[in-house]
């Protein structure tokens, strides 16, 4: 790693020292939500008397529902790309993170409608979406209680989605859409449809997605990388489509998003 990778870089994100300072917690949905919501998830964090910490995050193809502090309880469609959340002081954040394609029952019109955009879940759901709690356990079972009572029918394409997602995540030499069109047995146009409607992004978008993924993990397990033959193992043409993708989705190159890992 050389010293240029180092610039810029926050000592608060190197190595896992972000622990310091945040806490995560995680949480499984009720037999009755599960086909439609992933996890919950919850962070706190403190950075009382230090300077705020720009928090970048890396998009999946999930839309969430969120409640930050004080602040409107919000629905955020999938972006195409990272985002940097400006955390400061004392917060806490609790959010449901919904299936790939477990949304769109919900919300009745093409997940795509929302992507990259960010709305108040009260024009979603209501003026009886629960309040803020600070306690993970405390607030997963208002939120519970209150998806529960707005449950929508079970929808077969959004189960379709759904697979289509974790076949994806789950089949590394799966790296064009042509392939998951013949692994599948859908056309073209009918996997566009229904990541479209269903998901948000494209199918390509998911792809690449999870493809970088296996950087991230090659990152964490440390040693040397063969860039140009990952590169094309994943699909790329050379190193440098795939440095190019990886810094638009992850906000830095791989070598500096190597710092983030425990050495």
């Amino acid at each position: 790693m050389n010293k240029r990778d180092n610039r810029n870089v926050d000592a608060r994100g190197i190595r896992g020292a972000w622990a310091d300072f945040q806490r995560l917690w995680s949480g499984e949905p009720s037999a009755a939500l599960a086909p439609f919501v992933e996890r919950y998830w919850a962070v706190t964090w403190d950075l009382r008397g230090q300077e705020p910490y720009q928090q970048r995050i890396t998009p999946y193809p999930n839309v969430h529902l969120t409640w930050v502090d004080d602040a409107e309880p919000a629905v955020h469609g999938v972006p195409r790309r990272h985002v940097v959340r400006h955390l400061a002081g004392l917060g806490h954040v609790f959010g449901v993170a919904f299936r790939p394609g477990g949304f769109q029952p919900w919300l009745g019109r093409p997940v795509s409608t929302l992507t990259g955009h960010t709305t108040t879940a009260r024009d979603l759901f209501g003026e009886e979406v629960p309040r803020h709690r600070r306690e993970p356990e405390a607030m997963r079972a208002a939120v519970e209680a209150f998806l529960i009572t707005h449950r929508p029918d079970d929808d077969p394409t959004a189960e379709l989605a759904n697979e289509l997602v974790a076949r994806i995540a789950a089949e590394p030499d799966l790296a064009r859409v042509d392939l998951l069109a013949e692994r599948t047995g859908l056309g073209m146009r009918r996997l566009q449809r229904i990541f479209a409607d269903y998901v948000g992004v494209p199918p390509k978008w998911v792809i690449r997605r999870y493809r970088l993924r296996e950087v991230t993990a090659r990152l964490e397990q440390g040693g040397e990388i063969d860039w140009a033959r990952l590169a094309v193992e994943l699909g790329y043409a050379d190193q440098a489509h795939l440095t190019r993708d990886f810094t638009a989705m992850y906000g830095e190159p791989p070598t500096r998003h190597a710092l983030r890992y425990p050495g």
